[in-house]
């Protein structure tokens, strides 16, 4: 059954990391709606780039920061709906996976419920609880934890994103541009890479109402590849010949084993795109796709009605930038 709807000209709406990549796509998506959005995040002074995605007045950033039950309630006080996009990719400083996926999922779940709000959660495809990943498991607590807390929640699981100033297809770009070998931990692990666009999409329906809560929806995109194809379909597109080489998982565990301690030695100051940890090895070793009961049950982008765009109809329009001679540079796409 559907959550009730809301009227998006009265309503108003939290979302917590809404200044990040999938953040972004969500408030426009709720500002072209009209919802009045209330922007969760820890440093309010660097969501100013989000006021031009609406009308003045309508979008409007507070401080909360997950791992403080106090700032999440002050932040969903007065709220109609609340959404969490809050996750992380790997461990730093205080942002600890269990401090941000488990528990924080769970504070911004029972302050939801203490107000009464519909709740919408993004988790992550790969989430399972019985994981080698620290990263998987603690997602899959965090769903544990906002459906205890609100029954009638809505849980998004989406594949890798890809869409402008995207952390994986721009990843690999930069290092095509860097490196003369691309050395590749999971060549052969498939994904399902979904446009955040129709990620946003998704949410913003869960918030109007139509989308019915209670349940675990899988998000992927129309196509399924290997990391290896990816790989080759981002040289075309770049324009790049480079040699890929595939690496067994135990050379690749070393392999992020040095990364780790060489980003820990220079403080955090190496390039993101050559930070690789243990645990996103470990991830590798799993395909991150859309499951077959999800398919069967509906519970996808094309059972919500939203049919999900193909790389090839938005990664060129942004990856251009990384050819030798830009926009004037034709891919080899044969």
């Amino acid at each position: 059954m559907a959550a009730q709807a809301l009227d998006p000209l009265s309503k108003l709406v939290t979302v917590f990391g809404g200044s990040g990549f999938l953040g972004r796509h969500v408030v426009r998506a709720l500002a072209k709606r009209g919802y009045r959005i209330r922007v969760a995040v820890r440093r309010p002074d660097l969501a100013g780039h989000l006021q031009p995605l609406g009308r003045v007045g309508q979008i409007h950033a507070v401080q909360a920061n997950l791992r403080f039950k106090n700032s999440v309630e002050a932040a969903v006080a007065g709220s109609d709906a609340v959404v969490n996009l809050v996750g992380i990719m790997q461990q730093t400083g205080r942002q600890r996976f269990d401090a941000v996926q488990a528990f924080g999922a769970r504070v911004v779940a029972q302050a939801a419920a203490g107000i009464g709000a519909p709740l919408v959660h993004v988790s992550a495809l790969g989430a399972d609880a019985t994981s080698a990943s620290l990263y998987a498991r603690t997602k899959a607590a965090g769903e544990e934890a906002v459906l205890a807390a609100v029954p009638d929640a809505v849980v998004f699981r989406p594949s890798v994103l890809f869409g402008p100033e995207d952390a994986f297809f721009n990843r690999f770009a930069v290092l095509a541009r860097m490196l003369p070998v691309i050395p590749l931990a999971g060549a052969d692990t498939r994904f399902q890479p979904v446009f955040v666009g129709d990620v946003a999409e998704a949410i913003a329906r869960a918030v109007d109402g139509t989308v019915a809560g209670g349940r675990i929806y899988e998000l992927g995109g129309p196509h399924v590849r290997t990391l290896r194809e990816i790989i080759d379909y981002i040289l075309k597109i770049t324009g790049r010949r480079r040699l890929v080489l595939p690496l067994p998982f135990g050379i690749a565990r070393l392999q992020a084993s040095v990364l780790e301690t060489l980003d820990k030695l220079t403080l955090g100051l190496m390039p993101d795109e050559l930070v690789l940890t243990r645990d996103q090895v470990t991830l590798l070793a799993s395909d991150n796709v859309v499951s077959e009961a999800a398919i069967a049950e509906g519970r996808t982008l094309q059972g919500l009605g939203i049919q999900p765009e193909a790389i090839e109809a938005i990664v060129p329009g942004y990856l251009w930038r990384f050819r030798e001679r830009g926009q004037f540079q034709q891919p080899h796409l044969a």
